[in-house]
């Protein structure tokens, strides 16, 4: 039995302990990790694949390609652009998944507070196939109003950016 890689969490968002945590996940043939990472981390590529983002920006001039430490914004599911930051970029390499994580916050009242870990983990699998697996946890009440939505909201949405990533790697 193969064990899969999974998401390092910090504390603060661990699964579970915030207002509203999806996790999807797709296993496909036919693709590498390489191919994937390109589109994931180029956020110029964002809009043409995944209709629930828009507003991309990057405050300090840098962009469109993500990096560690890097800074930017972005609006997705009906919020005001919200302030990203990544955390952690692990290119895919040779037996070593790519990992991305950003942070994404909004400030206001009680009512409007948001904060977001969303995660990426992007590895080749044996038999020619690309496992891409994103997890978020968010924190706050509009996540909590999210999260009582049905069909969720940002459970369809991640599955959609999934989906799209993988015609645009397919392509």
């Amino acid at each position: 039995m193969t064990t899969q890689n999974a998401i390092d969490w910090p504390r603060e968002y661990l699964p579970g302990t915030g207002d509203n945590f999806v996790s999807n996940e797709v296993i496909v043939e036919g693709l590498t990790a390489a191919q994937v990472w390109h589109f994931l981390t180029d956020t110029s590529t964002w809009e043409g694949y995944y209709d629930n983002v828009a507003d991309i920006s990057f405050p300090n001039g840098d962009g469109p390609g993500l990096k560690d430490g890097l800074d930017f914004g972005f609006g997705t599911f009906g919020f005001p652009p919200l302030d990203a930051r990544v955390v952690r970029f692990q290119a895919p390499a040779e037996g070593v998944p790519g990992r991305l994580s950003w942070t994404a916050k909004q400030d206001g009242t009680p009512e409007e507070r948001l904060d977001v870990l969303h995660a990426w983990l992007v590895e080749d699998l044996p038999g020619g196939r690309v496992r891409i697996l994103t997890q978020e946890t968010q924190i706050g009440r509009p996540a909590a109003a999210l999260a009582a939505e049905r069909p969720n909201p940002m459970l369809n949405g991640h599955q959609a950016w999934l989906d799209g990533l993988v015609g645009a790697a397919s392509r």
